[in-house]
């Protein structure tokens, strides 16, 4: 499909540029024009839009991801058909800019037990949610397992999602085809049949390879591997990391098993159990919840009597219990409530005098601060994030100079881009001073260089030029890769690499020599296909012989029982049999037909003289004579009448 970047699609996403690609759908980075946003724009190819079967499964992906509603699950936002410009079926998502943990496993390896439980548990709570409504994944692998810049985990990509709100419509064939075959479960190979524990099979196959860096299974194709998740045990992961927890091996073994009876019912009892292994490995370990939503506090009851009621008017209120009190106690109850009062009075003049000068010294403070004291320096604004021409254009008009302190490398901030400064933002400098800026180097990374070609010591001299590392060596033969240099590396030349990465090398034991069979008097067919199975270029030639048989071998180059390069080229001579043939005898009074199908089954060329009138002829001479001894494809003449 053509890059579509700089397209406006259903007048309103504008396609910036290529995120990735697959085999049913290109994703774009896009701008919502009318929010004003960044979104991800899924756009079937152009040769599958008109296959209603795929815009089916296009649109399914749609409902089942915008079905659900969880924060570790890319959020769907839109879906239509783009009605002016290129026609074209698309799909708006949340945009998460991050990576994969297809990606983290590359730079990583392999992770350690806290670090999958990191992704385990968002990931089981997302199926948790999408299990609890019906709507099965189908697809679970790193791939579709994305790491936002803030950290979030989400669950993308339910292109093949299957469940109730979104229909039972793929076939088994199209599943098998459209899945990853590497965590595909038993069931979904052989029947087609998925349901929440599939998914289930599916992660703990990704869990498998997160902790030991491999998955379960390999092969050269993927049937081949089809094949082993249905007939073969997936193994404990502690057979290739013995560091994982006995607790944490169980559960992944479970999930693994080939019957799905055996497995966590669906992704809330999976999560539970995690919990529980979670438990076990860090009993001291507090347990958290992320809830989304917090309790609203409690209001105050009205109704409630103030906790705090004025003597004056609990005199009052006795004043009217009881009026029949003499008059002098009322006086005298009277002049006290006054007193009250005046103490009270001149207790609220005071608290607002202390308030007066606190607030008169916090001005003069204040003003010899800003006027007089430090509050004359200069504040730095926050050029974080900045290129030097905008830290420049920051910091210039306040009078402040810059210089570059130091660049060092950053994972989060772009090359080029100001890490941080000192003073950093908002804090102060005398003024005409000079800001230190902290630039970035962009990610480490280093190119693998090419090794193919060069000796062990060669290799190791240069890729020592870089923080990376010699790390395994294997040999194998090459008929190209002279013996003892390097036939290839992995990582691949031209990859980028982690500091401290190593560089795994197949060194070249040079050309496989094998031992010759001797084929004479063997068939050509047996001495053709067994020397080609061996790795060799054969040559057939034919020759007359009087010794061999036809279709027999007569001889061979080089010989048998001696050695020769895999790969080299093998001459064999195949018998044509006899050169010379006799002229068969009883050939006068044979029907024409019948005449030419002997001569010819004898290797001979017939040249028919025809005489007389009879419409059926028959042999009345033959020349050379019968019994005549000439070399095979001889040219023999019959004359019929």
């Amino acid at each position: 499909m053509s890059d579509l970047s700089g397209e406006l699609i259903d007048g309103r996403y504008e396609l910036i540029r290529q995120i990735a690609s697959g085999g049913m759908a290109t994703i774009y980075e896009a701008t919502d024009t009318r929010l004003d946003r960044k979104v991800a724009v899924k756009i079937m190819h152009e040769h599958l839009a008109n296959d209603e079967e795929f815009v089916s499964r296009f649109i399914r992906e749609a409902k089942a991801a915008a079905a659900l509603s969880h924060p570790n699950i890319v959020a769907v936002q839109d879906q239509g058909w783009n009605q002016s410009g290129i026609p074209a079926v698309f799909l708006v998502m949340e945009l998460v800019e991050g990576s994969t943990l297809r990606d983290y496993l590359f730079e990583k390896g392999q992770l350690s037990t806290q670090e999958l439980l990191h992704f385990l548990t968002p990931i089981l709570s997302a199926l948790a949610a999408a299990h609890k409504i019906g709507i099965v994944h189908r697809d679970i692998k790193p791939e579709n397992i994305l790491i936002s810049q803030s950290g979030r985990v989400k669950l993308a990509d339910f292109g093949l999602a299957r469940g109730d709100l979104i229909g039972n419509t793929m076939t088994a064939e199209s599943s098998v085809i459209l899945g990853s075959v590497s965590y595909l479960s038993p069931e979904q190979v052989q029947r087609g049949v998925a349901d929440s524990r599939s998914d289930i099979y599916s992660l703990g196959i990704v869990a498998f390879e997160a902790l030991t860096g491999k998955k379960p299974f390999d092969g050269e194709s993927p049937i081949h591997i089809a094949y082993q998740h249905v007939n073969d045990k997936v193994p404990a992961p502690s057979t290739l990391n013995p560091d994982i927890p006995p607790a944490l091996d169980a559960l992944i073994v479970r999930a693994t098993s080939t019957n799905p009876d055996d497995r966590p019912r669906d992704g809330e009892e999976f999560l539970q159990e995690l919990r529980q292994v979670e438990a076990i490995i860090d009993p001291k370990r507090r347990q958290l919840s992320f809830e989304l939503d917090l309790n609203s506090a409690p209001v105050r009851d009205k109704s409630r009597e103030p906790a705090r009621v004025s003597k004056e008017n609990k005199a009052q209120t006795s004043e009217r219990v009881e009026p029949m009190v003499a008059k002098k106690t009322a006086r005298e109850s009277t002049s006290e409530t006054a007193r009250e009062r005046k103490r009270r009075i001149s207790a609220r003049i005071r608290r607002n005098r202390w308030i007066a000068f606190f607030v008169v010294l916090a001005l003069g403070l204040g003003s010899w601060y800003l006027f007089v004291g430090p509050g004359t320096r200069v504040v730095v604004p926050s050029v974080a994030g900045m290129n030097i021409k905008e830290a420049k254009a920051a910091l210039t008009p306040l009078g402040l100079t810059y210089h570059i302190a130091e660049e060092v490398f950053s994972e989060d901030i772009p090359k080029g881009k100001i890490i941080s400064s000192k003073p950093g933002g908002g804090g102060r400098i005398s003024e005409a001073g000079d800001v230190s800026l902290y630039l970035s180097k962009g990610a480490e990374r280093y190119i693998i260089p090419k090794l193919q070609g060069l000796t062990i010591e060669s290799a190791t001299a240069l890729i020592q030029t870089d923080p990376l590392v010699i790390g395994t060596t294997t040999q194998s033969f090459d008929p190209k890769i002279p013996e003892g240099a390097i036939i290839s590396t992995s990582p691949v030349a031209g990859t980028k690499a982690t500091r401290g990465t190593a560089i795994n090398i197949t060194i070249s034991k040079g050309i496989q020599q094998l031992t010759l069979d001797s084929y004479i008097g063997k068939t050509g067919d047996q001495a053709l296909n067994e020397l080609e199975a061996s790795g060799f270029n054969v040559t057939i030639k034919y020759e007359f012989s009087d010794t061999a048989l036809l279709g027999e071998v007569v001889s061979q180059t080089p010989p048998g029982n001696t050695p020769a390069p895999k790969g080299s080229d093998v001459e064999v001579i195949v018998s044509q049999g006899s050169e010379w043939v006799f002229v068969p005898s009883g050939m006068r009074g044979l029907e024409q037909g019948a005449a030419t199908s002997m001569l010819e089954n004898s290797g001979l060329v017939v040249k028919v003289v025809p005489t007389g009138k009879n419409k059926k002829k028959f042999v009345t001479h033959i020349s050379p004579a019968e019994k005549t001894k000439v070399k095979r494809g001889s040219k023999v003449t019959i004359t019929v009448g």
